[in-house]
């Protein structure tokens, strides 16, 4: 398991754990947070590792374990210390990095994998949202002990929710069950329904620029654009990924460029606005590549 930027670059090893997803620090230039599990996350522990790049390259800054495989992770938008992680057991935990053990707390209520975890970043709430295996997903605030919602609808696992970074109390969805689905928090039911692939969707993203926007990604190796005030057919079609895609994003710094890794070992960046999108093919990994971010703070990290 390694980490990588273009800009310098770095590499740390962290000896029999697969990495399943990786978050850039929004306080911190060059912390990222690791959400891992041994075993390729099928049987044993996980550990959510913190790491830092300076001028030796990636450092370990602190790891915590847990006793089920991490799958996720996300930080806290309101305190710079505070992560929360999503298992294989169900649960989420809620971590302090100044502390030397955790977590600080264990939310226990999805029945299977809690595959996905997300804090949302627009201002003036504090929520989180869980997504499973259970085909539920689950909206928290961290400060109450239990869930304040569950939402249902999907009829396959949810492999992916993310927050929209426009509009408060919304997320997208993304499922084995083929769908891409957006949600409102203050509504019980689903909002949208896309049918956005015929393939387990992996994930997706929304983009920054753009409220409108999202993207996902697929086991049919594509990634698909679309535009949610006409979801008839994808605004664009990315394809040169050769095995499942496992986590796409959008460029923070520009509109139109977004960033996806694949068991195919690859990162690939994409520019959906020209005419041969593929900017760049990164092969570093000699592993299925699961985790994914781009830095807020420096252009071009990733």
């Amino acid at each position: 398991m390694g980490t990588v930027g273009p800009s310098g670059g770095g590499v740390l090893r962290l000896p029999g754990l697969h990495g399943y997803a990786v978050e850039f620090s929004p306080y911190w230039p060059g912390r990222v947070a690791c959400a891992a599990s041994q075993y390729y996350g099928i049987a044993g522990c996980g550990t959510l590792a913190v790491l830092e790049q300076n001028e030796a390259g990636v450092v370990l800054l602190k790891s915590f374990d847990w006793n089920d495989g991490l799958f996720d992770v996300t930080w806290s938008e309101n305190n710079e210390h505070v992560l929360i992680t999503s298992s294989g057991d169900g649960s989420l935990q809620i971590w302090d990095a100044t502390k030397t053990k955790g977590p600080l707390q264990v939310y226990k209520e999805h029945t299977q994998e809690a595959y996905s975890v997300d804090w949302s970043q627009t201002r003036g709430e504090q929520l989180v949202v869980s997504g499973s295996w259970d085909q539920t997903a689950k909206l928290w605030d961290p400060a109450v002990g239990k869930s304040l919602c569950t939402f249902k609808g999907h009829e396959g696992v949810i492999y992916s929710t993310i927050w929209s970074p426009h509009i408060p109390g919304c997320f997208a969805s993304a499922s084995g069950d083929q769908t891409l689905r957006v949600w409102d928090v203050k509504a019980p039911g689903v909002k949208l329904v896309i049918p956005a692939h015929q393939a387990e969707i992996l994930s997706c993203d929304w983009c920054k620029y753009d409220e409108n926007l999202l993207v996902t990604g697929a086991v049919d190796c594509s990634l698909k654009g679309w535009d949610l005030r006409n979801i008839r057919q994808p605004v664009f079609i990315l394809l040169g990924h050769t095995y499942a895609i496992r986590r796409v994003k959008f460029s923070p710094f520009h509109a139109t460029l977004l960033a996806s890794c694949s068991y195919d070992f690859t990162v690939r960046f994409w520019d959906f606005s020209r005419p041969n999108p593929l900017l760049e093919t990164v092969e570093h990994h000699t592993e299925f590549t699961c985790g994914l971010d781009l830095s807020l703070h420096n252009r071009g990290q990733v």
